[in-house]
């Protein structure tokens, strides 16, 4: 069955099937975007009044990703992913409480955890209420865009939360970190739990999804057969990698056991440090390498991106579309996955197809 907003969509399943699996299938797994060639000029719709409702109201989210999808061209392995926006009102945070400021173009949460100590708090009596108003209206919208999508474009599950990063928003991130010197094992325990709530939203989420999308995608808009997220730990870019390894990756185990795929969101130079400890995860497929903002390409980290290849990992790289020939050189194609976007579609359908050419040398 093909997409409206994506012809090639089986091709596609069956290419992104192949590089979950570390099969070649004639190059790297290449996203690539550009603006429609054919894009019609109808003007976005018009937003609502108020932020909240630019964030909030249901039939305008709905018409403004389908306004961007449409005039998007999804070339290779690149998915017409719909979704609601990440200001962080849909995430699990705001599910147990915080509460959440929304601007332009993000949100903000305001810590509920504020005891001296962590110990404190009993992480126990932190459960998702099936009625929170901002989690029902969140099954509300997915549940709408799922109504809508059928022949046209895949939904995601969306960005709801990570290991350390939803507590460090509970809690408070510079109180996270004196917590993890002051109660480790309780960080610990702490984590866990949380992740057992993670797995909870997700099956709910993945539920009502994996009919129209045929399995899933998240945030990253990778797709895949089954349940697929991007793990991640951004708080751990200011703790060591023992810390890392003794206080955070139970959890990343935890999850990683509930998902069928997972690649790891690798976010700034400092969570470098981790890439040993995440290259021994046996159920991790891929890292995605993000050096942050400010720094150089993520092929200036050659030489680890190639220990990451020779861990038995595969790669997520955003470059360029004049760096993939040079990536494709030097790392192993079938186990790469670079995101791309050209400014034009013509460009990009040549890209895809220069692509076959270097991934075979």
């Amino acid at each position: 069955m093909s997409l409206e907003f994506k012809p090639d969509w089986e091709q596609a399943k069956q290419n992104l099937t192949a590089w979950w699996a570390g099969e070649d299938f004639g190059r790297c797994a290449l996203a690539v975007t550009a603006p429609r060639s054919d894009a019609s000029d109808v003007p976005p719709p018009t937003a609502p009044a108020t932020v909240e409702a630019r964030w909030l109201d249901i039939d305008y989210r709905l018409a403004w990703g389908e306004w961007a999808l449409g005039r998007t061209f999804y070339g290779g392995e690149a998915i017409p992913n719909w979704n609601s926006g990440y200001a962080g009102w849909n995430a699990i945070p705001a599910y147990l409480g915080c509460p959440t400021s929304l601007d332009e173009t993000t949100g903000w949460w305001d810590p509920v955890l504020t005891a001296e100590r962590l110990t404190d708090h009993d992480y126990r009596q932190l459960v998702i209420e099936p009625n929170h108003d901002l989690w029902r209206h969140a099954r509300e919208m997915l549940q709408a865009a799922v109504q809508a999508a059928p022949g046209r474009f895949v939904v995601g599950v969306g960005a709801f939360g990570g290991c350390g990063d939803t507590l460090a928003a509970l809690r408070d991130t510079m109180r996270l970190l004196y917590d993890v010197s002051d109660c480790p094992e309780y960080v610990r325990d702490f984590e866990l739990y949380l992740m057992r709530q993670w797995t909870e939203v997700y099956d709910t989420l993945y539920d009502l999804t994996r009919e129209v999308t045929e399995g899933s995608t998240c945030w990253n808009d990778i797709w895949a057969p089954g349940r697929y997220y991007i793990a991640q730990c951004d708080f751990s870019y200011m703790i060591s990698p023992r810390m890392f390894r003794e206080l955070f990756v139970p959890a990343l185990e935890q999850q990683l056991r509930f998902l069928d795929h997972c690649i790891y969101h690798v976010d700034g130079i400092a969570a470098f440090a981790h890439v040993p400890a995440l290259c021994e995860l046996p159920r991790l497929r891929a890292l995605q390498i993000i050096p942050g903002a400010g720094k150089p390409s993520a092929l200036h980290y050659l030489e680890m991106l190639q220990e990451i290849q020779a861990a038995g990992k595969g790669l997520e790289l955003y470059l360029a579309p004049e760096e993939v020939q040079p990536a494709l050189e030097q790392l192993r194609p079938r186990d790469l996955f670079i995101r791309t976007a050209c400014a034009t579609e013509e460009e990009a359908r040549l890209l895809l197809r220069q692509a076959e050419e270097w991934s075979r040398r």
